[in-house]
């Protein structure tokens, strides 16, 4: 028995669990390919907002890893769907990002812009290598006249082949502190990315696998699913011993390779150090937690 006898279609994330930048992290390309032959929908679940579905489609399946666009679910999308629940069409939205977000905006009906005016109602913010502190200082005067402000993701890090760098939640805490404001949040841990995923799949069972403890299965915990935390990323096995119920995964692996092994399964509601300690003696990885 494995995992893939368990659930309905796996929810992955990206970086850190699938690649580190241009590089596919060992297994990965297996369990995706396995899940496949074994009927089990796929959908790749990303905060990073930088890049569309077609074009992460594309990247994965340049490292190896199939993958076609419908079965990519981007924080933009979500931050899309969020400003068109709340905004009426035509609705002018300010976007602190990439061109890929200007995208998911204005397939929602609405219009988008780089500077502040008076006719300004929203801003949405995502991740883009490009911000500049023009960019800021323009959604921070639009959030102080009282625009309504989306973030697609508040990861504080990017998992990167040179380690972790700035994510779109480091940008998101300066017009924080800029502005005194919060922003709706569209990504993980809150729930519209993962739902418009779990849709998109049709799933009534799926498995959320990620390696952020704070995003990817505080993501599944408050949408009531499973998840399996891979220690190939950003929380390590010291910070899951550490963590709060509504960060505990039902499973934990070295990396996601684990979807086609007997599972190492936790217990989020017992003895929680008791059974992290085991999990991690059985993965060899006792070592790893004073």
């Amino acid at each position: 028995m494995n995992l893939l006898d368990h659930y309905d279609a796996l929810l992955f994330d990206l970086d850190g669990t699938i690649y580190r930048g241009a590089e596919v992290i060992p297994g990965a390309t297996h369990a995706v390919d396995a899940a496949r032959e074994r009927g089990t929908k796929v959908r790749f679940v990303t905060n990073n907002a930088s890049r569309g579905p077609a074009e992460v489609a594309s990247h994965l399946t340049e490292i190896g890893v199939r993958a076609t666009a419908e079965e990519v679910s981007t924080s933009a999308q979500a931050a899309a769907t969020v400003l068109a629940e709340k905004l009426q069409p035509k609705t002018t939205v300010l976007v602190v990002g990439s061109d890929a977000l200007v995208h998911e905006v204005e397939l929602k009906d609405l219009t988008t812009t780089r500077t502040y005016s008076d006719g300004v109602q929203a801003v949405v913010q995502g991740l883009s290598k490009d911000t500049s502190w023009r960019d800021l200082a323009e959604a921070c005067v639009a959030i102080r006249a009282g625009a309504l402000w989306v973030a697609c993701n508040i990861d504080p890090t990017l998992p990167t082949e040179r380690g972790p760098l700035p994510g779109n939640g480091s940008f998101v805490a300066a017009l924080r502190t800029a502005t005194g404001s919060e922003p709706v949040i569209a990504g993980k841990p809150a729930t519209p990315l993962m739902d418009e995923a779990q849709r998109s799949a049709n799933a009534r069972n799926p498995l959320v696998v990620g390696d952020r403890l704070d995003t990817d299965i505080a993501g599944a915990v408050a949408a009531g699913l499973d998840s399996l935390l891979v220690l190939s990323g950003v929380s390590t096995a010291q910070e899951l011993l550490d963590a709060p119920e509504s960060m505990r995964p039902t499973y934990i692996a070295r990396d996601v390779g684990a979807v086609t092994d007997e599972e190492v399964r936790l217990d989020p509601g017992g003895d929680w150090p008791g059974s992290v300690r085991d999990a991690l003696t059985r993965l060899g990885l006792e070592h790893e937690v004073a």
